[in-house]
């Protein structure tokens, strides 16, 4: 029986390939086997509930259900939306028996339950507590020693709930940096909304929102930004290039998923953890921890 169903979400097949590829490697690389969830379907995200709160439970909850009829206890959902998303339909469904009701009634009528019984995680708490950092400490070979690394955990991996971490000063995430060799630099705006999908609404205000974290973590003195949230890497790298131009910065900050950081210790090669992928690239402020001249020539 495989303990964990593996949620990739919409952004992970799409433009977070980076994530899936790194975040997959790892687990394999520390043992732990994972299984996709079959036909799993859009967890409908943070707009859909505002649409209709028991259709978006309903949505979320047939993964779930999916999950839970292949005899999975958990559910990794990397993406920090997705997994607020899930989690927040298990949790009304178990505190709300109308609610329980109502999407169970849904879900009757293509032949699934949910009785509840599935975890939602995000892979930092599989990494961190179900692994756990003395496993990790024993499998990296190319530690980052001197990589001065800004965790963002942005604003849903840590909330509403003290469930993985403290919602306010979460310690989590510098404690993997630490284990995998190189040094977590605190900075103010780790815990801060980078304005995530009010980039196609509000962009002048999205971009702003980016901006503010960027700039904490260049000003304490950052190499590079790790995150374990799809949208964040977006707004952050992907915007940054017009960020800069808007406000008249330099910036020139990558940023990474935590996974491929963590891939990098372990020794995979810079493209194998998808590093070439992104846009401000990582290469400079990675070259001491390659393989190779060769890997840095190749290497974006």
């Amino acid at each position: 029986m495989i303990k964990y169903a593996y949620y990739p979400g919409c952004s992970l097949e799409s433009t977070n390939k980076a994530y899936d590829i790194s975040f997959r490697a790892i687990m394999y690389h520390l043992g732990i086997a994972m299984k996709d969830i079959d036909d799993w379907n859009c967890c409908g995200a943070t707009a859909y509930i505002s649409l209709s709160e028991n259709m978006a439970f309903t949505v979320s909850a047939r993964n779930l259900a999916i999950a839970e009829k292949s005899g999975a206890t958990d559910v990794i959902a990397p993406c920090a939306a997705c997994y607020l998303t899930l989690r927040k339909a298990h949790e009304y469904m178990m505190e709300y028996p109308e609610i329980y009701a109502q999407v169970n009634s849904a879900l009757n009528k293509i032949g699934l339950s949910y009785e509840g019984t599935i975890k939602v995680k995000s892979p930092l708490e599989v990494i961190i507590d179900d692994v756990g950092l003395d496993k990790v400490r024993i499998a990296v070979t190319n530690p980052l020693k001197g990589l001065k690394v800004a965790c963002y955990y942005g604003c849903q991996l840590v909330r509403p709930r003290h469930v993985f971490d403290d919602p306010e000063e979460p310690v989590k995430f510098e404690e993997l940096m630490k284990t995998i060799g190189a040094d977590p630099v605190y900075f103010p705006f780790r815990v801060r909304c980078c304005g995530s999908s009010t980039i196609l609404t509000y962009e002048q205000q999205a971009l702003r929102m980016s901006k503010n974290v960027l700039l904490s973590a260049k000003r304490e003195g950052a190499d590079i930004i790790a995150t374990a949230c799809p949208l964040c890497q977006i707004n952050l790298d992907a915007y940054q290039r017009r960020i800069e131009k808007e406000f008249k910065i330099k910036l020139n900050m990558p940023v990474v998923f935590f996974s491929q950081l963590v891939g990098l210790a372990l020794n995979y090669k810079y493209k194998e953890m998808a590093l070439d992928k992104s846009i401000v690239s990582p290469k400079k402020v990675l070259e001491p921890y390659l393989h190779s001249q060769e890997e840095v020539k190749e290497g974006k």
